[in-house]
């Protein structure tokens, strides 16, 4: 009976582990192999260089600026985004009027949570357009806006400055993802116990230390996560520097990331395309990727609160 019992388990897994491994681990293979060759991506010839394509991008000063470029959004998306996610969901369900020991919730909380995750309901290329326009300097609402407010938006819009290109970019990220956090830590509020609340309530505990000491180590194990997924949409972030600044090297490569420069070597249509040292890139931000995510996890890991 056992035995059975085994062989279905098997034969149920046996068609996703040979998916995934067709169309996830081959493929991060073949990326390692192909960082070792000079292959361009189109000849049939592929001649194996060793490491030469990694000494290569220690060398090279670009790969460096793109990776200070995600060391500033690694800093500041995750930190930007989870903090107005918790302020918001906190705001939400205990930012109301007190009724009785207890603040409740905004009236139409509801509501709030479904407008701040409409956002995320679009896709990144759909929203990456929406700002790109809305940044345009001849017209765009946001440069209308700054002059209405008195401050003289940049001659070449947010987008063509060096000093403000990444930032707006960042803007635009925290704007898209901000909501899917709100309504995350809002669930994980729901499900914590009212009674805890009204009892620190009639202990006199204010709100700004009901949030510190209550609410956020509760909520940890989902910071946590938030953290390092965030952190691999700031090591990531090809999408938005790619439809909002396609030409970083136009604003002097401030807004150059590790995945459009890869992008950019493997596929930028010139008559020297470079697949093998893409790769290489590549293979790099893998390990940075895991790195990240394991060194987050690690740094983030604290005893858990039960209740």
């Amino acid at each position: 009976m056992h035995h059975r019992k085994y062989r279905f388990i098997l034969g149920i897994l046996v068609a996703p582990l040979a998916l995934y491994l067709v169309f996830v681990v081959s493929p991060n293979i073949q990326a390692v192999y192909y960082s070792l060759t000079d292959w361009s991506g189109y000849s049939q010839t592929q001649n194996f260089v060793g490491l030469e394509n990694y000494v290569r991008l220690v060398n090279d000063s670009l790969f460096w600026t793109a990776l200070r470029n995600n060391g500033v959004l690694l800093l500041v998306l995750p930190i930007t985004t989870i903090s107005l996610g918790l302020l918001f969901a906190f705001l939400l369900h205990l930012g109301g009027r007190r009724r009785g020991a207890v603040a409740q919730g905004l009236r139409g909380s509801r509501l709030y949570s479904a407008v701040y995750f409409f956002p995320y309901l679009l896709s990144v290329a759909i929203i990456a357009v929406l700002w790109q326009q809305s940044y345009n300097p001849q017209g765009g609402i946001v440069p209308r806006t700054m002059s209405a407010l008195g401050i003289d938006p940049p001659t070449d819009g947010l987008l063509g400055t060096p000093s403000t290109a990444l930032w707006a970019c960042i803007g635009v990220a925290v704007w898209h993802a901000v909501g899917f956090y709100v309504v995350l830590f809002s669930a994980g509020l729901a499900s914590i116990p009212r009674d805890i609340f009204e009892a620190a309530a009639l202990d006199g505990v204010n709100r700004l230390t009901m949030f510190f000491r209550i609410a956020l180590p509760l909520l940890w194990d989902n910071v946590q996560v938030a953290f390092v997924y965030l952190g691999i949409i700031a090591l990531d972030f090809f999408a938005i520097i790619n439809i909002m600044t396609p030409h970083p090297e136009a604003v002097g490569n401030s807004t150059e990331v590790i995945a459009h420069y890869l992008f950019t070597r493997a596929f930028s249509g010139d008559a020297n395309p470079q697949y093998g040292y893409a790769s290489a890139i590549g293979v790099m931000l893998f390990f940075l990727t895991l790195t990240l995510a394991a060194v987050m996890f690690r740094a983030s890991r604290r005893e858990k609160v039960e209740y």
